[in-house]
């Protein structure tokens, strides 16, 4: 049993929720701290009033009748106010000689701590739980003539208690609402900053295969997604023009193969119409394999194309005497070009660094698309030259030239600058040689002007 995927997040409620942890941290390290130097205040001030009462206690003892005098200023407090300090001097013996009235029931002597001599002006207090109260205790000894006396200081801190839960619990308060609210505050400017999105993902969900031309633009948007709606419009670009290619691709497969097939129904449906001579029944078959022929010329080059198009297409390059192979060729081409009493001039040496099979396919398409628009006693020059990182080879003819404005297409699938140029090509040869050099990492360009002949040059990259 497949469990469900789970769902991803948002970004909004990620920002969100990152942004109150954030200001949630830091509201608790701020209240945190006040909360902090203000309790350790007041116990520092308890602290010292505590220390202050166990010294004063200390100097009356001190003085003549200082053990009465401590009892009488106990009493006399205890009957004014209620007791906030507790005070107890009792001699070596363990006998009490003096203390404050009822201290004995809330805070019995063994209760205390042991009495440690004071260092400096501070006191370290022992904090004990009774009758639901707190007290903080501390032990002094004294020596009074020569009588070793312990004194016994309590301080009841449950007010101060009681005001660090109340002080904590509003802070607390603060901490939650100042949570809510940076949550509120979050959610508010999330949704407003990734408003742009919306409206981005709105403008591109009106953009259709009948509406690529549409563009998001990049002048009104935030500048952190202007990249965004530049790469936006750039492959919406790619998109059109990629959707234009094959909408005319396959128009035009659709009638470079429509030709040939018409052709030969045609001629076999006249053929079927009476009875004919074997010769001319030899005429109808020759005519349909002609067709044929053309047919499976424009099949393997548009398969040779769609491999060429490949991620994964691999060329088997090796170096070679690139003049060698250049004469090859012209040499090839030789009685065809005699025929129309036109010259193959073949110059320039160099080495180059491509897969020869493909390399001869590529020279051989253009020396027959210049001996085709070539003249009578016309002239074909194939040159090769060396630059620093790549072999360049031109092909040249003294044709008629290529208009300026079919130039830039002139590389597309089954594009043909007028049917007297072409009638007898299939519009593939020169996307068929811009493929193969691409192919090796290289690139094709053509220049032409009318009546003065056209040149096709192919750059292949050096072995690196």
């Amino acid at each position: 049993m497949s469990s469900k995927p789970t769902e991803p997040r948002s970004i909004s409620s990620q920002l969100v929720l990152l942004f109150t942890l954030a200001a949630t941290l830091l509201l608790f390290c701020g209240l945190g701290g006040v909360y902090l130097i203000v309790v350790r205040h007041a116990i520092e001030e308890d602290n010292a009033v505590l220390a202050d009462k166990a010294f004063a206690t200390r100097a009356e003892l001190k003085k003549p009748e200082g053990v009465r005098v401590v009892q009488d200023q106990s009493a006399a407090r205890h009957a004014g106010e209620p007791a906030v300090h507790w005070i107890r001097v009792i001699d070596s013996s363990g006998g009490v000689l003096a203390q404050t009235p009822e201290m004995e029931k809330t805070l019995p002597p063994e209760i205390f701590p042991p009495p440690r001599p004071i260092n400096g002006n501070s006191v370290v207090p022992t904090n004990v739980r009774r009758s639901g109260k707190l007290f903080s205790l501390v032990s002094l000894p004294e020596r009074v003539g020569a009588e070793q006396l312990t004194i016994q200081v309590a301080q009841d801190r449950t007010a101060d208690e009681a005001f660090q839960r109340q002080f904590g619990a509003i802070l607390l308060g603060v901490l939650t609402l100042g949570a809510l609210a940076a949550a509120f505050v979050g959610l508010n400017v999330t949704r407003r900053g990734l408003r742009p999105l919306t409206e981005m993902t709105q403008s591109l969900e009106r953009i259709g295969p009948t509406r690529l031309d549409q563009r998001i633009g990049t002048r009104d948007w935030p500048r952190e997604l202007q990249p965004m709606a530049g790469a936006f419009d750039q492959m919406l670009k790619r998109l059109e023009d990629s959707f234009t290619r094959l909408s005319q691709f396959s128009a035009d497969l659709a009638h470079e193969l429509r030709t040939p097939v018409a052709n030969m129904l045609g001629e076999a449906e006249v053929s079927l119409t009476k009875n004919r001579s074997p010769d001319e029944y030899r005429a109808v078959i020759e005519s349909c394999a002609a067709e044929c022929n053309r047919l499976s010329a424009i099949i393997e080059n548009l398969l040779f194309l769609a491999r060429a198009e490949s991620a994964d297409r691999q060329i088997q390059a090796a170096e070679f005497d690139g003049h060698a192979a250049l004469a090859k060729i012209a040499a090839y081409y030789e009685p065809a070009a005699e025929e129309k009493n036109i010259t193959i001039v073949c110059t320039g040496e160099d080495k180059i660094w491509a897969d020869a099979h493909l390399f001869g396919r590529a020279i051989s398409n253009l020396v027959e698309n210049a001996l085709r628009f070539t003249p009578d006693g016309g002239c074909i020059s194939i040159c090769l030259a060396s630059e620093s990182d790549r072999s360049v080879v031109s092909v040249s003819d003294s044709g008629s030239g290529i208009p300026a404005e079919h130039i830039s297409h002139v590389f597309d699938r089954f594009y043909r600058v007028d049917s007297s140029r072409s009638s007898s090509g299939t519009g593939l040869g020169l996307a068929l040689v811009k493929s193969i050099a691409e192919l090796h990492g290289g690139s094709a360009s053509l220049v032409s002007q009318e009546k003065r002949g056209t040149t096709v040059t192919l750059a292949f990259p050096r072995r690196v």
